[in-house]
């Protein structure tokens, strides 16, 4: 309960009505306004729910005007430098981070769940060749619940955790299908000797003629980005899940879902929509064209935009890119691919977009999204294939809100109200009358 309330007053002569201010651990308090509807008849009109909480949570909590992203209480910095991918996973999932007995069986679990069923390939080649994998992805998801009946009861809490390690186990399996499907090549079991991106590597650069060599640094870039993905509060596809969830369906429909949402260019597609911009620039002269593209974007009447830089909800710096930033120097490094004509431009623009005091009082920095582009492109990762890994990472943080909102005591079907402005109630004419 709480002693602090807030009072709405309206111009129409009707009586004042008080609510509650509900404050969190950290963050902004709310208006606590359940009642509203039931006291006034009157709803409050938020479009794309910018200034609502829809639920309370206890997973992720972000402050974009200081730039702190926290897992669990824990800042993103210090997990991406001192944990790994799984460790992570265990921290959303379970509230804490494991101890060396617990992280050893919970690895032991997702390793020894990686494969999937061997019918789910003759599942995949349904799809046309030159598929988007985020098509395939979105399919193959949703068709787990085909194959995993015994984990679809979302009530039950037991089989819920089952889904879970499922979904996380088998998602890179799911991903490297979905890539070698495309281009033709066998499939890549999982070896279980192996750490969960390495894994994934393998199962994706592989082929039966030639084995992957793991490379550390590249698998730790990778792993890095998993945990910097691994969730970020309630965002479009989170909100999706949640949304889905709320109305019972099993985990795998509701993790489809987040995929199909992530998909958006305006969600998961941005450091797609960063190496495009890269490849245009190039196409354009590389580097000695720069300076004429800096200036279109300066340029209020133009329409070229600036992809991969500033952040909608960090008003500051985006701390997911300066983590990002270390590990694509390093990833650079150790391919030797900084005189690549590409990776030499995608360093010449961040060396203007962190000195051009155009865009350092604008706070557009260099996001997250930029860097891992560059990273996962260096890897050999192709663009098409950028959100899937992003979906693969996101996983975790979905199943964590998931859960919380199933255990959640107060959690109701999603039904947001609507300010209708259509047609009134009016007789259909006969057809002649029209």
């Amino acid at each position: 309960m709480t002693d602090r309330t807030a009072t709405l007053t309206f111009s129409d002569g009707s009586p004042p009505i008080t609510f509650p201010v509900l404050a969190g651990t950290t963050g902004p308090d709310v208006v606590d306004i359940r009642t509203l509807y039931g006291k006034t008849g009157k709803f409050t009109y938020d479009p794309g729910f910018m200034s609502t909480a829809a639920c309370n949570s206890a997973i992720t909590f972000i402050d974009g005007d200081k730039g702190e992203l926290l897992y669990r209480g824990y800042p993103i910095e210090e997990l991406a430098t001192r944990c790994n991918y799984l460790e992570t996973c265990y921290l959303l999932l379970y509230g804490e981070l494991p101890g060396k007995a617990e992280y050893g069986s919970f690895d032991s679990l997702v390793t020894h769940h990686t494969m999937v069923n061997e019918q789910m390939q003759f599942f995949l080649r349904g799809f046309r060749r030159d598929a988007h994998p985020m098509a395939v992805l979105t399919g193959l998801v949703g068709a787990m619940s085909a194959f995993y009946p015994d984990s679809m009861n979302l009530h039950d809490p037991r089989q819920r955790e089952i889904s879970a390690i499922r979904l996380i186990a088998k998602m890179p399996t799911l991903v490297a299908m979905a890539y070698k499907y495309s281009m033709g090549q066998p499939y890549i079991y999982p070896r279980n000797e192996l750490s969960y991106a390495a894994n994934f590597m393998r199962m994706m650069f592989a082929t039966p003629c030639e084995d992957y060599v793991v490379n550390d640094v590249l698998v730790r870039a990778l792993d890095r980005i998993f945990i910097l993905h691994a969730d970020h509060e309630q965002n479009a596809s989170t909100s999706t899940v949640r949304l889905c969830a709320s109305s019972g369906t099993n985990p795998f429909a509701a993790i489809a879902a987040g995929v199909a949402c992530l998909w958006g260019p305006a969600h998961g597609g941005a450091n797609e929509a960063a190496l495009a911009m890269l490849y245009e620039i190039q196409a354009q002269g590389g580097v000695a064209k720069l300076g004429e593209f800096i200036g279109k974007v300066k340029d209020k009447t133009s329409n070229v935009r600036l992809m991969g830089f500033g952040h909608r909800v960090y008003k500051n710096y985006d701390p997911r890119a300066k983590l990002m930033r270390e590990t694509c120097h390093e990833v650079l490094e150790s391919l030797g691919l900084h005189d690549d004509p590409l990776f030499k431009l995608a360093m010449a623009l961040e060396k203007i977009a962190l000195e051009d005091d155009y865009f350092v009082q604008r706070k557009l920095y260099p996001n997250v999204d930029f860097y891992s582009g560059i990273v996962q492109k260096a890897i050999g990762i192709p663009v098409s294939l950028f959100t899937a890994v992003f979906a693969l990472a996101r996983t975790v943080g979905w199943i964590a809100q998931l859960n919380e909102m199933i255990a959640d005591p107060e959690y109701k079907i999603g039904r947001p109200r609507q300010l209708f402005t259509g047609a009134t109630r009016r007789s259909v004419p006969a057809i002649d009358a029209r």
